[in-house]
């Protein structure tokens, strides 16, 4: 597919990079404390937070692998959006709020609050880890795809530079501008990404005169499926498997952001719970609309780019999105959206970097080597460096990965959050005889599960679309895991607590009235 002028999409990325890293540079002058780098000296609004959280989480599978499920599978792709957006009710009313009151830096400070340190503390740093680099995955994938297009590299080995020079770019942010650099990051890019995808969405609006109806209509007639795009099940059913995959991947994406460590850590750069609330509440408002337009976008693009030119084109149905921004403006759109794009993937890669980091430093290094007594510039030096190691890692693992579909990359994330992460929270916050050995039977149990039935399914091995798809070793039959993952992490909680009595009953009375109250909270 020609998407435009090379040079051009090049002179606008740099463009981008440049003015980004002048923003990260001038906002991380000044003093710095191990706090600037862990949440940014909670120095910003629920508003500012809010709009960072939306940058966060709006991320390539957002933009690129939402609008081309859609187009792809109509129906079936907005179920991405739709399950998206219901797991921020989840983190609004049973997260945010006694989460900001009880933890300081990252998750692991609410899992070991009242439970032994050293063990919570080591099975929470993995948890995180395992998380952020299923959704690091996504984000190379849609990075190489991306820019694959733009640029018209069509080997493997051009794509591969690409992840490489995203996730150096990545590691620079990160090391520079800390907590506070990337939040401004991910507020410019979140406006942009808004007001980019809203462009467009008017943009097809105007061409069927404003009328829904005509759109969809347009795009069921020139659709390969036909009528059958604007119906359920043209994805998930073609049989009994495909169906429970359905089933599973809901679960995945309602129960998974809550449970996102990235996400969690941005409860803690607001100066208050209510803060925090509204942080909450300003991101369900900018995601909703956001989700919106991709319903737009994808039906849109549909019809006026096609759908076999957009699996034809480089990063498949990735593509959707950027060649939809060609068909309606030419090079000069296609230029703008794809910089927005890419600002999509820095900003969030650069998010899940710094909370990898984090996590590693403050919670294996600090807590669990040092036993709490190192100092506050040697953890944050050691959070630099595992910056560095995470950003490596993930280079090799998008090269991998490059090609899949982003949006279900990401899915697989929200499915270890799920299983891992969340029934240990909700455990630790509302149930006063939750124990240390619930607590990590239920964080290794649940990410144990998830990852064994991954590795075993066919989105690894066993189908033209794997990873590896030279290898046959699937007996998994659904590609994503969270039906089963997810009651497992639930009821090993459960279990490691009725065969343990080790609660501590007094810190399980404090953590409950600094989560209701926030009494004792940091300020």
């Amino acid at each position: 597919m020609d998407v435009g002028n090379p040079l051009v999409n090049i002179l606008i990325f740099g463009a981008f990079v440049v003015v980004t890293l002048v923003v990260v540079v001038r906002v991380s002058r000044g003093p710095r404390q191990a706090g600037d780098f862990y949440h940014g000296g909670r120095a910003f609004t629920g508003r500012q937070n809010g709009i960072a959280i939306a940058g966060d989480y709006l991320s390539a599978a957002s933009f690129l692998g939402i609008a081309g499920a859609v187009a792809v599978y109509g129906y079936d792709g907005l179920l991405y959006s739709i399950g998206f957006l219901v797991a921020w009710l989840v983190a609004l009313l049973l997260v945010a709020e006694p989460l900001r009151n009880t933890g300081k830096y990252t998750m692991a400070d609410v899992l070991s609050f009242r439970m032994r340190q050293r063990p919570v503390r080591t099975a929470a740093a993995v948890s995180t880890l395992a998380v952020s680099f299923f959704y690091l995955l996504a984000q190379m994938a849609g990075a190489g795809g991306l820019v694959a297009l733009l640029l018209g590299v069509q080997d493997q080995l051009g794509q591969s530079l690409v992840i490489a020079v995203v996730g150096a770019l990545m590691i620079v942010y990160v090391l520079v501008g800390g907590m506070k650099g990337t939040t401004w990051v991910q507020i410019i890019k979140a406006v942009l990404l808004i007001v980019g995808a809203g462009l467009m969405t008017v943009w097809v609006l105007v061409l069927n005169n404003g009328n829904l109806s005509s759109l969809l209509d347009r795009a069921a007639r020139d659709h390969p499926e036909g009528d059958r795009i604007l119906g359920p099940m043209l994805q998930y059913g073609a049989s009994d498997a495909s169906k429970l995959g359905f089933i599973s991947l809901a679960i995945a994406l309602v129960l998974g952001a809550a449970g996102l460590p990235h996400v969690l850590m941005r409860f803690y750069t607001v100066p208050s719970a209510r803060e925090a609330r509204r942080s909450v509440t300003w991101a369900i408002g900018l995601i909703g609309a956001f989700y919106l337009f991709t319903l737009i976008l994808g039906f849109g693009a549909a019809y006026l780019v096609g759908v076999d030119e957009i699996l034809a084109a480089p990063g498949g149905a990735n593509s959707a999105a950027p060649a939809l921004a060609y068909e309606l403006g030419g090079t000069l759109l296609l230029g703008v959206i794809a910089a927005v794009a890419f600002a999509t993937i820095l900003a969030v890669v650069a998010g899940l970097t710094i909370t990898a980091a984090a996590s590693f430093a403050h919670d294996v290094y600090n807590g669990v080597i040092k036993r709490g007594t190192a100092s506050p510039e040697r953890e944050v030096r050691v959070a630099r460096i595992t910056a560095v190691v995470v950003g490596l890692v993930s280079i090799v693992g998008g090269v991998l990965a490059n090609g899949q579909n982003v949006a279900f990359l990401v899915s697989l994330a929200f499915a270890i959050a799920a299983s891992a992460n969340l029934p240990s929270i909700l455990f630790s916050l509302y149930w006063r005889r939750f124990s240390t050995r619930g607590c990590v039977w239920s964080i290794y149990g649940g990410l144990l599960s998830a990852l064994v039935l991954i590795a075993f399914s066919p989105v690894v091995t066993g189908s033209e679309t794997a990873m590896f798809p030279g290898l046959d070793v699937a007996w998994f039959p659904l590609a994503n895991p969270a039906l089963v993952s997810v009651p497992v992490g639930f009821l090993l909680g459960w279990l490691g607590t009725v065969t343990s009595d080790d609660a501590d009953q007094a810190r399980a009375t404090e953590m409950e009235v600094r989560s209701l109250t926030g009494a004792g909270a940091e300020r």
